[in-house]
């Protein structure tokens, strides 16, 4: 029995909420479980300097946790002057998660920045983070749209993220705090909504894990993500 007591093939409640924040061109509150992030969009008219004049645009991202997201405070980076590693590598991960989907031609000479502020830790923070983030940059897109700032469809598919992992010899999906705290193997996977994989990352936390463990993950993260995609689809219509 997982700790949660789920099925090792339920997610926790998800849901994602669009259009919450006043002030932003696209944005999402999305909550897997415990796990709380506030998203939003922000079109800017500017871009890195090694981009400029090539005719496309740049989705990046930015990832931070309030003080109080876990269960004892953790100092802001802010204060500490400068990005930890953990930081730099989840809105990397989320950035270029994104963008694998997005005509950047299309978008034009633009930048959209996603920020994710996690509001409250339970595990998962990167997977709500990307999940939530499309809804986001979808949002963003059609306010762009109803602008005429452009012209074709700038999104060519979803994308969505989901944990997985073995605990106990138990393949299960989408791991809370508690699970991936005492999990074998830990995993992330980010896909689109054709099916496509972007990227996996799996580390064994105790004892290796078999290729027919992991193929049996993969089969999760797939349903997964399929029911995210569907979430997506109902939160954007």
């Amino acid at each position: 029995m997982r700790p949660s007591r789920r099925a090792p093939d339920e997610m926790r409640a998800v849901s994602l909420e669009r259009g919450v924040v006043k002030y932003a061109e696209g944005s999402c509150f999305v909550k897997f479980g415990d796990t709380h992030v506030l998203v939003t969009a922000t079109l800017e008219d500017r871009l890195p300097p090694w981009l400029k004049g090539q005719g496309r645009g740049w989705v990046t991202a930015e990832y931070g946790m309030l003080p109080r997201a876990t269960s004892e405070r953790t100092r802001r980076e802010a204060t500490a002057g400068k990005q930890g590693g953990r930081t730099v590598e989840i809105q990397r991960l989320i950035g270029r998660s994104l963008r694998t989907v997005v005509d950047l031609v299309a978008l034009g000479e633009r930048q959209i920045t996603i920020d994710c502020d996690v509001i409250q830790a339970d595990g998962g923070t990167r997977t709500a983070s990307i999940t939530g983030g499309w809804v986001a940059l979808y949002d963003c897109l059609q306010w762009m749209k109803t602008r005429n700032m452009i012209k074709t469809d700038v999104l060519r598919d979803h994308v969505a993220a989901i944990s997985c992992g073995i605990h106990k010899g138990l393949p299960i999906l989408d791991i809370d705090y508690a699970e991936d705290s005492d999990a074998d193997t830990d995993a992330n996977f980010v896909m689109t909504g054709a099916g496509g994989i972007i990227e996996i990352q799996g580390t064994a936390e105790k004892t290796p894990f078999s290729q027919e463990q992991f193929l049996e993950l993969l089969t999760l993260a797939r349903k997964g993500v399929g029911k995210l995609v569907d979430l997506q689809k109902m939160a954007v219509t």
